[in-house]
């Protein structure tokens, strides 16, 4: 029926256990409700399907660890994405969430990080194959999943490019019947972060049970989270002494920007003036320490005073499926999906610094003597925080993305040995996006330089007849102050920029598996096949501003391009010993060859082989070559901007505030080639019912690797290749005193990658009462995680600011206490995140950071179900005790932000 490793309905299938499909980790409501599962497959001739491999074949132990998540896990603390579910299971990360793509134009996003890998090196599934929405999980309905199974282990050989950190495989429920639907909401403990949403699915069958059908809808609306004063550590970051010395600390505010207007010479340093909002001139209340651009505390103002917690997003999932037994050994499908994500919210403001000339005409007589007095003649320099452009207030970022796939197959069987699957998946992913209140560059400058012409105010083009670059539509703007921008300046220095683009992914595959013949210790089994997949990414319209370059801070790009690729890929495995209750010894091996249009012919493979001895000890080992080709993405992303503060190596490591950072595809990218070793085992003895306990090493070696770098890594490296190039060839932009104004940070192939470490498991259950009581303990420890950029190689295990790119804690760990009736049920659940060391940077004094230490935090999650009737009530409270996150970057994704979390809801079954 599939191409995937199946467990046949058996007697033997039904007294396999979990670990024994050589599960790294085993998930369950409970042990009792796994081997249930499993019986009630045996009874009903029903394949169950595991990811670890193509091969079919019953009671094969698979070497590649995979983890199962049923319904009960991914319902476990009523996240609100099946990703943000995975989030939660110590091997996964959350690279990217609504709480860590506040101010990024991919914000709300939520997609799968095996690893901490990034996401395009984890491939995800749905039901066994490639699909455009895998970007984003937030696309899947979770009413029609009915489990995950995670590869935790390189998978390119059975599954082809982006396994390299593993597989994520979403198994639909694609036999359900009746109506079951669903009301659900929830609230930060803080009053924001409101979300209520609600599903439906209906399934039945027809034509004398030989067909299927099933519908299913789900809305969901998340208004975000903005309280960020009432959070604690929300404002944290690196302020730098007068000695050089770099200090974390809280509540960092700037010397040369601020909402009114910072008053500067025309060197960039702070007078420690400002405009008030009605456009007189007062000092600017500094805080408990000052240097240069900074001030700690005080009544200034920061960027991230403006930055959402969370950001806002609507979600529609309709999913759709007809299924018909032309023959008994014969089965059509169809799959139809549609998703539309949305939103549309402030960003962050722009922050320009402009020249002021003497004579401009929004100096009041009031202004002037104050400046006077102070001492501040001639020209200055205006650093300007824009919270006031119009209704909006300041850049303002919307978007609509929207996905529609149709796949259809055949599944079927050949006599009793060999099994068939093909199938073809279109979907088109469209992203309508916009960012609004740009200045336009231009005309903002222009704007910006008024005088008065018979008391009225007049930009200097219009009024000065030596000047040959008049604009006669150019409208005078009072950015002194606050609140003083009219309508007409806002029309003419400020426009919205945007594009819509098209990504569409055509996939198809075939895969023949079954017994090619019997040795001494029983059949060898084989799957072969091939995979054809085709890419492309079309800008349908981009706004005029940006095709011409004229907009701050983003300019959207207009990029096209695709590939194709064909696969054939070939997997055996031979027993090689079978005693009975003794031992048993199987090897495993794959090939792929894969044929890319960009880069041409490629090889991976994988060979393993899994002992069972008693029972109960199963030992496993797998060494594998994976490869993954550039994406569409990294091949020909339009540009995408981030702001914030790094430090500039090229001017003694001063520290540079508001820096734009560009992230963008390369089109000369080279394939990633990753050698994966895992080695462990999982144990299960039968003198213990209910105890299972397994232990995995995992080493993951990568070279070439592609990924996009940090501002500050970027910096760095363009340093230590060249110090005297201060633009780095380009990737580097600077005003001209030469202070840093943007970083462009596309996709590169780096030297090497190295990651290894341990996943750890224990598990108990025992009845109690009319129930049963589950222990299970998980935890994941990475030894160590290396980048080496050719031209520095940095640990960065251990280091959790968040602000250097895969910062990654060294244990990560989730235990839970679960009990279940048929009645009521309850989860505990304790969530461990270490601590270690905000960042590795050195400061100008040659020092390390002061307060650099990161402590760790233990999340406690309570859940409670109950049946009434064919209702099942549910409340659920995240961060029972409201942890807050530690002093590091805002969008940090090690640590939670949101603080403690209530949510509810009812669902029906009938």
């Amino acid at each position: 029926m599939t191409s995937m490793l199946g467990i046949r309905s058996s007697a033997r299938a039904a007294s396999v256990s979990v670990l024994a499909l050589g599960l790294a980790l085993t998930f369950s409501n409970s042990a009792f409700a796994q081997d249930a599962a499993e019986s009630n497959a045996a009874e009903n001739s029903e394949l169950i399907i595991v990811t670890g491999s193509r091969i079919q074949r019953s009671g094969f132990d698979a070497p590649t660890p995979t983890t199962v998540l049923g319904v009960e896990e991914l319902a476990q603390g009523n996240r609100p994405s099946i990703a943000q579910a995975l989030n939660d299971v110590p091997q996964f990360r959350a690279t990217n969430t609504p709480a860590t793509t506040t101010g990024n134009t991919n914000a709300a996003a939520s997609p799968a990080d095996l690893r901490g890998l990034g996401i395009t090196r984890t491939l995800t599934l749905f039901n066994g194959y490639r699909f455009t929405g895998s970007a984003d999980l937030n696309s899947v309905p979770q009413n029609v999943i009915k489990r995950v199974d995670v590869v935790t282990g390189g998978a390119s050989a059975a599954w082809g490019s982006g396994a390299v950190a593993g597989v994520v495989n979403l198994i639909i429920d694609d036999n359900m019947t009746g109506v079951k639907a669903g009301l659900n909401t929830g609230v930060s403990t803080y009053g924001d972060g409101q979300r209520y949403g609600g599903d439906l699915a209906w399934g039945t069958k027809f034509a004398d049970d030989r067909g299927h059908f099933m519908i299913a809808g789900e809305y969901l609306q998340d208004k975000g989270a903005w309280d960020r004063d009432s959070r604690k550590n929300m404002n944290g970051g690196l302020f730098q002494r007068a000695d050089g010395q770099l200090v974390l600390t809280e509540d960092i505010k700037y010397t040369i920007l601020n909402r009114g207007g910072s008053i500067l010479s025309l060197t960039a340093a702070p007078y420690n003036l400002i405009f008030n909002p009605d456009g007189s001139v007062g000092p600017l209340p500094l805080g408990s320490e000052t240097f240069g651009q900074q001030t700690v505390g005080g009544d200034g103002q920061g960027l991230y005073e403006y930055l959402s917690v969370s950001t806002p997003y609507k979600r529609i999932n309709v999913f759709a499926r007809a299924s018909y037994d032309v023959t008994d050994t014969m089965k059509f499908w169809v799959d139809a999906r549609y998703n539309r994500m949305s939103s549309d919210f402030t960003f962050f403001p722009d922050t320009p610094i402009a020249v002021i000339m003497p004579d401009n005409a929004f100096l009041t007589d009031q202004a002037r003597t104050q400046l006077a007095t102070a001492g501040v003649t001639g020209p200055f320099v205006l650093g300007r925080i824009l919270d006031d452009v119009g209704p909006d207030r300041f850049l303002n970022y919307r978007y609509k993305r929207r996905n529609m796939e149709i796949a259809a197959g055949v599944d079927g069987s050949i006599g009793d040995r060999w099994k068939y699957r093909a199938y073809y998946n279109h979907g088109e992913l469209k992203n309508d996006q916009w960012l609004d209140n740009q200045r336009i560059t231009a005309n903002f400058n222009r704007a910006v330089d008024s005088v008065l012409v018979g008391g009225t105010p007049v930009c200097r083009v219009n009024a000065d007849a030596n000047l040959a670059n008049d604009d006669p539509a150019c409208v005078p703007i009072n950015i002194l102050g606050n609140g003083n921008i009219t309508d007409a300046a806002r029309a003419y220095s400020f426009a919205s920029g945007g594009s819509v683009t098209t990504t569409k992914l055509d996939t198809a595959g075939v895969s023949l598996s079954g017994e090619l013949f019997s040795m001494w210790a029983g059949p060898v089994d084989i799957a072969v096949g091939s995979d054809w997949r085709w890419e492309e990414f079309t800008t349908n319209s981009t706004d005029p501003y940006s095709v011409n370059r004229q907009l701050t801070p983003l300019n959207f790009s207009a990029t096209n391009g695709g590939f194709d690729v064909k696969e054939f890929f070939a997997e055996v495995n031979a027993p090689l010993l079978d005693v009975a209750d003794t031992a048993r010894l199987d090897v495993n091996g794959a090939i792929r060859y894969s044929d890319y249009s960009t880069s041409g012919g490629i090889w991976t493979w994988k060979t393993g082989s899994t002992l069972r001895l008693f029972n109960d000890l199963l030992l496993r080992a797998v060494y594998s070559r994976d490869i993954r080709s550039p994406s569409i993405t990294e091949y020909y992303l339009a540009r995408a901007t981030n702001l914030g503060n790094m430090i500039d190596p090229f001017r003694s490591n001063a520290l540079a505030l508001n820096v734009y950072s560009y992230t963008g595809g390369n089109p000369d990218l080279d394939p990633e080639v990753a050698h994966t070793l895992t080695l462990g085992g999982s144990y299960s003895p039968n003198f213990v019912p209910g105890l299972r306990v397994s232990a995995d090493f995992y080493k993951i070696k990568i070279d070439d690797v592609i990924v996009t770098l940090l501002g500050q890594d970027v910096l760095g490296l363009c340093y230590a290749e060249n110090p005297s190039d201060n633009t780095c060839g380009g990737l580097i932009e600077r005003d001209s005193s030469g202070g840093l104004v943007s970083v462009l940070r596309t996709f590169r192939n780096l030297a090497k990658y190295e990651t290894k470490g341990i996943d750890l498991e224990a598990s108990y259950q025992m009845p109690v009462g009319a129930g049963s009581l589950t222990f299970r303990a998980l935890a994941t420890h990475v030894i160590e995680l290396l980048i080496d950029d050719g031209v520095r190689v940095t640990d960065r295990a251990g280091i959790v600011g968040g602000d250097t790119v895969f910062s990654t804690p060294k244990w990560r760990g989730t235990a839970t206490i679960t009990y279940q009736d048929e009645r009521f049920g309850s989860d505990l659940r304790f969530r461990y995140v270490d601590g270690g060391i905000y960042s590795n940077q050195i400061g100008p004094n040659g020092q390390p950071i002061l307060n650099n230490d990161i402590s760790s935090r233990t999340y406690v999650d309570f859940g409670m179900r109950m049946k009434v009737g064919e209702f099942t009530l549910y409340g659920n409270v995240n961060n029972l005790f409201n942890v807050s996150a530690p002093r590091t970057q805002y969008t940090n994704p090690n640590y939670e932000v949101m603080g403690r979390y209530f949510s509810g809801g009812v669902k029906v079954n009938f």
